[in-house]
């Protein structure tokens, strides 16, 4: 993802600055994301796509040409994260596939909860349990979720998800974009300097 960031900024002749201050991001952490010193959240990759005005899933494609049909094996996903990560750690899946409404990632909350901070991007997000249990905490309550329970969500609702028990549990995320009428109609290069 380090590469595409700064590629598809390049390709939009955008400067650093420019790019921090539509995304909302400070030009010091876009900086580290770009040289791969931050691995930055959903929510600052949904902050950098809604910028770049691309899909969420294209931060992390690596082929040039995207597939309307994508196969992910299991040994296949990319990881997003360090391993070794203390919060959430993402897997990438179906990253080469072509235009999508969607982007599934599989993630493995952390086991406590921390001084975690909640997160809230545009669109809407479906959480899965495939293994563990897990806990969905808003700002005015906390939702226990076991294997095979699911939960849609507003993504704009602040939220954060807890690994419950002794491990991390594994989840099926699947984020949607954001994308209106109104962004549709945009040029694509509609917020140049």
């Amino acid at each position: 993802m380090i590469n595409r960031v700064r590629q598809l900024r390049k390709e939009r002749l955008m400067t650093l600055e420019a790019l921090a201050e539509r995304s909302g991001v400070t030009k010091s952490y876009l900086s580290k994301v770009e040289r791969g010193q931050s691995v930055p959240s959903i929510a600052v990759c949904a902050s950098l796509a809604k910028a770049l005005e691309v899909p969420l899933d294209s931060l992390f494609a690596e082929a040039e040409e995207l597939s309307e049909v994508t196969v992910t094996r299991a040994a296949e996903r990319q990881a997003l994260t360090a391993p070794d990560e203390p919060g959430t750690r993402y897997e990438g899946m179906a990253l080469d596939a072509g235009a999508k409404g969607m982007t599934p990632f599989m993630l493995y909350p952390p086991l406590d909860d921390g001084p975690a901070p909640f997160r809230d991007h545009p669109g809407e997000e479906f959480v899965f349990v495939h293994e563990g249990r897990v806990e969905l905490v808003l700002p005015s309550r906390a939702i226990t979720l076991d294997p095979g329970d699911c939960v849609y969500l507003k993504a704009t609702t602040p939220h954060r998800l807890r690994s419950l028990g002794t491990r991390r549990a594994t989840v099926l995320l699947l984020v949607s974009s954001d994308h209106g009428a109104s962004d549709d109609a945009r040029p694509p290069y509609s917020r140049l300097p």
